[in-house]
């Protein structure tokens, strides 16, 4: 059986008709039938060969949404039809220290659906059956794959950090990962602030959650805010003013980071004083993703997205590349 999809042949081109024989499926895995797949700046790093870790021809895609073509048979909890969908892990070990203790997306031996593996651009995927994610009937199949990569890289700071409701959130950037992160945080109970370089995304920021807009433009925006905020949820890859915002922390506030930015620099003696602290986190395990999953189901949590169609991947890619979507971009196979 072949399955037929879009690759890259060499790093930063034009994605082509590409198909290849998958084998046999594993006892332990799903083949999914692709009905819609998300594109994530990940895909475009893997494209590029930003973190030296591609393998061509590349086939891009993880978050992809569908309807199981075929289950392994050790698999027991899917079955044929069923709508499910699939992010950035497609298998880690499930003995290792981090994967018995409810981390698997810090295994070590994790693999990526797009890492030396072909990803969903395409007709059909497949992943180990413990990162498939059933569809609840209420999910909108169009627009849940970004949930599965974008979606839950912002959910999972909230749980990591043990946010209560009440808890006073900042999220740096209102984009792709900014503005699901403002209704994350909303639907949390929390105080939401949203920090942007631009001012005409105020009313929109506003409508996602966000109780207080700060044009990070405004000269002392950041110093009104010193000692309040719990957590700041940093979605953006560029150089910021790293001690501003560690100033804007309450005691023992946090500075997570999840969007990829270079390097921090910051002062230390702020943080030990007030016990602050910077992290950061990759995605989220499978069950903090079926938390995020009926969170989004509860609260009617959905990112707003511009949709291609799959024989357009190359239009769409471009469109990333130019920053121009609000907020992602969607392929369909329809």
């Amino acid at each position: 059986m072949k399955i037929h999809a879009y690759a890259a042949k060499e790093k930063g081109s034009k994605l082509e008709p590409f198909e290849y024989d998958p084998g046999d499926l594993g006892a332990n895995e799903v083949e999914i039938a692709v009905d819609y797949c998300g594109i994530c700046h990940s895909d475009l790093s893997m494209l590029d060969n930003d973190w030296g870790m591609t393998q061509y021809p590349f086939v891009p895609g993880h978050e992809v949404v569908g309807k199981v073509s075929a289950v392994g048979s050790a698999v027991t909890h899917l079955k044929e039809g069923q709508a499910v969908g699939l992010g950035w892990t497609a298998h880690s070990c499930m003995t290792c220290r981090q994967c018995t203790g409810g981390d698997h997306n810090l295994c070590s031996d994790a693999v990526g659906t797009i890492v030396g593996r072909h990803g969903g651009f395409a007709d059909k995927v497949r992943a180990d059956a413990a990162w498939v994610f059933d569809l609840p009937d209420e999910m909108d199949a169009t627009t849940a794959g970004p949930l599965f990569c974008g979606g839950i890289t912002v959910f999972n700071p909230l749980v990591q950090n043990n946010i209560q409701p009440g808890s006073k959130v900042g999220v740096i950037g209102i984009g792709g990962l900014g503005h699901m992160a403002l209704q994350f945080a909303d639907k949390w109970g929390c105080e939401v602030t949203a920090f942007s370089t631009s001012q005409d995304k105020e009313d929109e920021a506003r409508d996602l959650g966000a109780d207080h807009f700060i044009s990070t433009r405004d000269d002392g925006a950041l110093e009104k805010l010193a000692g309040t905020l719990d957590l700041i949820i940093v979605t953006v890859n560029a150089d910021l003013p790293w001690d501003a915002y560690i100033n804007t922390l309450a005691p023992k506030g946090v500075l997570h980071l999840v969007g990829a930015a270079e390097k921090i620099e910051a002062t230390v003696f702020p943080l030990i004083m007030a016990q602050r602290s910077i992290s950061a986190s990759p995605t989220g395990s499978p069950g903090t993703i079926k938390d995020m999953i009926n969170f989004c189901t509860l609260h009617d949590i959905k990112p707003m997205i511009e949709t291609f169609q799959m024989k357009d991947v190359n239009e769409a890619l471009d469109h990333l590349r130019d920053g121009k979507p609000r907020y992602r971009i969607v392929l369909s196979r329809e």
